[in-house]
């Protein structure tokens, strides 16, 4: 992974009624609080929180429009998180990939070693001692 990982950004996207938000954004362009709500099972205060957090994250930006805050996605910083993942994953796989190995390795030995055991003559238990 070339660069660091954002927690806030990663925490902010970390919850999925955030996440369904930012869905409900990108197709609908804004929304607000309100509207937000109507769309989501919870209530209007809790989306305001939620977008507080995806704001503090960079990930919306709000203006003001008469009483409300319309929200739209920022776009530059949304694709930034998706590159974030795709690093992630990217890390992941390669790790992912040596246990593979590591595992596969372990395997080998333990049925090679299991093999050697099978072909040794087996020797005769020793006497039994009598009182």
């Amino acid at each position: 992974m070339t660069g660091t990982v954002d927690d806030q950004l990663w925490s902010a996207v970390g919850d999925p009624t955030r996440r369904r938000m930012l869905d409900l954004l990108l197709v609908e362009g804004t929304g607000t609080a309100t509207s937000l709500s109507d769309q989501l099972p919870v209530t209007r205060q809790a989306v305001a929180k939620h977008l507080s957090v995806l704001d503090r994250a960079g990930l919306v930006h709000g203006a003001t429009a008469g009483r409300e805050r319309r929200y739209r996605v920022d776009d530059a910083q949304l694709a930034r998180a998706a590159a974030q993942l795709a690093g992630v994953g990217a890390s992941w796989d390669g790790r992912l990939r040596r246990i593979a190995r590591i595992a596969e390795e372990i395997e080998r030995r333990t049925a090679s070693s299991g093999r050697q055991r099978d072909e040794s003559p087996r020797q005769p238990p020793p006497p039994r001692s009598t009182p």
